[in-house]
């Protein structure tokens, strides 16, 4: 997984989206729920197999995005250590986001990358790519961005996608509905490549989008499968 966009709402806000793009044969994920761990209010989809997550948010003003590889695509073993989703949920609830990245171990964790929402001094956007040696972290501007996993997207793919998602900011208004249909149909026809993307064996099974407006929080899920929507009001 996955494809991501981050659209910035004037210095505060935000709209980020997420395609999570996974084998079809994978144990079914529950849609976004509130949930309260260690003290911590969380919200997010929960993945069939692990129990983690892919994406979600939590009361430390924060939100956490998860994309399978690193900088490029890898060979993964047969066995890890702990599975991705839950260093999700591990960061979502620590006091410090940046203290919480240096003291986090990750030997033995395949390799993967997070976008980083957080909001409690100031609305930052942080990329962090673990590639399987080093950690490497980046504050990103507060910008339009897009990401595509490396384990599914070359160089030459992730290129023609910055590309689509330049276009569709020249030609649409940036709002929630707007951007949904980006991951809808963003594409040149090829469902291989595609935002909304189809190899078969697996592809795109759920859109997940997390908007910040002024006091406002709230989780779009969609099942693309099934076609089953849900919203959750987060605060």
């Amino acid at each position: 997984m996955c494809t991501v966009t981050f659209l910035p709402l004037h210095k505060t806000d935000f709209i980020l989206t997420s395609s999570r793009d996974i084998p079809f044969s994978r144990e079914k994920a529950l849609p976004p729920k509130n949930y309260e761990e260690d003290g911590v209010k969380l919200s997010y989809p929960k993945d069939g197999k692990a129990g983690g997550s892919w994406i979600g948010t939590s009361s430390k003003n924060r939100l956490i995005c998860l994309l399978n590889g690193g900088f490029v695509d890898h060979i993964s073993l047969t066995n890890y250590k702990m599975s991705r989703g839950l260093i999700v949920k591990e960061l979502l609830k620590v006091e410090n986001i940046h203290n919480g990245l240096k003291a986090l171990d990750l030997k033995g964790v395949e390799q993967f990358t997070l976008v980083i929402v957080d909001w409690n001094k100031t609305l930052e956007l942080i990329e962090f790519v673990w590639d399987g040696e080093n950690k490497h972290i980046k504050n990103m501007e507060l910008e339009p961005q897009i990401w595509s996993s490396s384990t599914l997207y070359d160089e030459r793919v992730k290129q023609l996608r910055r590309n689509w998602f330049e276009q569709w900011q020249q030609e649409n208004k940036i709002n929630q509905e707007n951007i949904l249909n980006f991951h809808h149909n963003a594409g040149i026809g090829d469902p291989t490549i595609d935002v909304m993307m189809d190899r078969k064996v697996g592809g795109t099974v759920s859109i997940t989008s997390i908007y910040k407006e002024k006091n406002s929080l709230g989780m779009v899920y969609e099942d693309v499968k099934t076609y089953k929507k849900s919203k959750l009001i987060i605060q």
